[in-house]
Formats: structure tokens, C-alpha cells, sequence
């Protein structure tokens, strides 16, 4: 079973840092674009990052634009999203997602065929 598997969720002050990771069992990222989702309960889940295949193509949400970087490691096999500045609204749970193969960068849900199953994020002092 191809999946995904995030870590480096947890509680985190206002104005600190977190960084998740994203794992694959069962293939490898190389040939996959990521993406990085957050979801609160009762609300639709956004998209908050996306990197390319490639690496050399990256978008972020407005709301993170500046605090926070995606990044990928293919020799590690591993996704990451560094969060900085944090705020109380970036509580949530973030998902690590993966194309079925290639693809450029993109932050709709619809474009990604594998997920995690989630890592909580809480911002609270």
C-alpha cells in the first residue's frame, strides 16, 4: 500500500517553529510533486504548499507566503515544510500529499492521488 507518513507535529508558542517531514512507505518521492495541506475541523482543506518534481518550482498560500518553506531531500527520500513566525491560526492538521506521478507544483487537492495521515499542529502560549 503506497502512503505517506508525516512527523514533527505538536505545540508550538506564537512566533516559534516547527518543522514536519514527510516519509513514503512504498516508493520513492523522486518522480512526485508534494504538497502540503492543513485542514481544521469543519472547514475545506487547503492547500498550503507545493513543490515540484523538480524542486525549482514552489507556491504558497498567502497566508504562509514568507514564514514558510518547502523543501525536498531525494537522496533522503523526505519532504519537508519549516513553519516560522507561527500564529495561533496556523493550528491545525497538516497532511503530506504526493501526485500519482510527475506533475508540477499545485495546491488542489484534486491533483494528489497519496496522503498521510495527518500530523496536529497546535499554536498556543
Amino acid at each position: 500500500q503506497l502512503q505517506l507518513v508525516e512527523s514533527g507535529g505538536g505545540l508550538v508558542q506564537p512566533g516559534g517553529s516547527l518543522t514536519l517531514s514527510c516519509v513514503p512507505s512504498g516508493f520513492t518521492l523522486e518522480w512526485h510533486a508534494i504538497g502540503w495541506f492543513r485542514q481544521v475541523p469543519g472547514k475545506e482543506r487547503e492547500g498550503v504548499a507545493c513543490i515540484s518534481v523538480s524542486g525549482d518550482g514552489t507556491d504558497y498560500a498567502d497566508s504562509v507566503k514568507g514564514r514558510f518553506t518547502i523543501s525536498r531531500d531525494n537522496a533522503k527520500n523526505t519532504a519537508r515544510l519549516q513553519m516560522n513566525k507561527m500564529k495561533p491560526e496556523d493550528t491545525a492538521a497538516y497532511y503530506c500529499a504526493a501526485t500519482a506521478w510527475g506533475g508540477g507544483c499545485s495546491r488542489a487537492r484534486s491533483d494528489y492521488d497519496y496522503w498521510g495521515q495527518g500530523t496536529q499542529v497546535t499554536v498556543s502560549s
